[in-house]
């Protein structure tokens, strides 16, 4: 099963590159046979990606704590309800889960799209490539679910007690939905950014999705309030884990986006500022990984044990450079079509209202 598991990983990698090199490129050149071959290898990422997971999962399954990850987060007295979220539960696991999910979300994109937003397709592949490549090159340099021990324990450590709660099941699915799915947002608003089609339709193209997002982050945030509650004993959900709270900056700032989008469509009007939302909202996704992978904050449910930080905030500084760097260039095309006529009218309402969530989030 490791060796099926990293084939798929290579693999996965190939694919991800050529789906990015082919989706900027068709999107710039306006090649629909690279369009195509970007959308294909959306899916077919995906793919190499599932049957990754599959081997990790069967060799969690099966016990088999000859591979360093199994050893780590499973025992042979741990119950089977608990053993599934051992995928997730180790810094290895949580990046391939990641990472599939990212490109089952990238495929679903391309599916479910309409006709009248294939334009933004080649890029939405090429970013959501992109970042499924970033992802697998940390597994393949640092963080490996399928590294083999050069011994074959008797028994594995387990999971940790405090993490054996029904909220480990839940919980942390539901904020890796909420986060892996504002790519897909974050993908479509970088697509009308460089194919200069600024008008109401990338709004329309990401609405539901950023629903998506905002409802997975607001359930994850809850069942973690429950959780911290009554098991982790950090004295209510008044004093959540700094994990709780780096899931909280996004839904803030979508909560925003979600408010002051309904103004640009009907009135015109606050377009640098949803285009700024979006970015940062999945940027702050990546601030929140960068935090609880890097060593920077303490806590039950944080990675520390390697060096993967390092690369997250790498990727968020570029990443941040490059979002904003075009969004600085496109600038020009983004005037609002109206002014705001009254501090006391309902337009300045929403925007105190967003200005207030964006301060929280601060």
């Amino acid at each position: 099963m490791t060796l099926l598991g990293n084939l798929s990983l290579w693999l996965a990698l190939l694919l991800a590159v050529w789906g990015a090199v082919a989706g900027f490129v068709a999107g710039g050149a306006n090649r629909p046979d690279l369009a195509r071959s970007a959308r294909r290898a959306v899916f077919a990422v995906f793919g190499a990606l599932l049957v990754a997971v599959v081997a990790l999962e069967v060799a969690l399954f099966r016990r088999d704590f000859n591979v360093e990850y199994v050893a780590a987060y499973t025992s042979r007295n741990l119950p089977i309800f608990y053993t599934w979220s051992a995928l997730y539960a180790g810094q290895k696991g949580s990046l391939l889960f990641w990472a599939a999910v990212l490109s089952l979300f990238g495929a679903l994109a391309m599916v479910l799209s309409s006709k009248r937003h294939a334009v933004y397709l080649p890029w939405v592949g090429g970013v959501v490539c992109t970042v499924v490549a970033f992802f697998v090159i940390v597994m393949l340099t640092s963080a490996n679910p399928f590294q083999r021990l050069p011994f074959t324990p008797p028994d594995g450590r387990g999971l940790n007690p405090q993490l054996q709660n029904p909220g480990m099941v839940f919980h942390p699915p539901m904020l890796y939905l909420g986060y892996i799915s504002i790519t897909i947002p974050y993908a479509f608003a970088m697509a009308a950014l460089w194919s200069k089609r600024l008008e109401v339709d990338w709004l329309t193209a990401i609405r539901k999705w950023t629903l998506v997002a905002w409802l997975f982050l607001g359930i994850g945030l809850l069942i973690g309030m429950w959780w911290a509650y009554v098991e982790l004993g950090w004295g209510g959900y008044w004093a959540w884990d700094p994990v709780e709270n780096v899931a909280l900056l996004p839904w803030l700032t979508l909560t925003a986006f979600l408010h002051s989008v309904m103004i640009q469509e009907k009135r015109g009007m606050l377009k640098k500022w949803n285009l700024a939302l979006i970015l940062g909202s999945w940027l702050l996704s990546i601030f929140g990984t960068f935090l609880t992978r890097s060593g920077v904050i303490a806590s039950v449910h944080s990675f520390t044990q390697s060096n993967v930080g390092y690369f997250f905030l790498a990727f968020l500084i570029i990443a941040a450079i490059a979002s904003f760097g075009l969004y600085a260039t496109r600038l020009p095309l983004l005037e609002a079509e109206a002014r705001l006529e009254s501090m006391v009218s309902r337009e300045a309402s929403f925007l105190f209202n967003n200005l207030l969530l964006v301060g929280i989030a601060f």
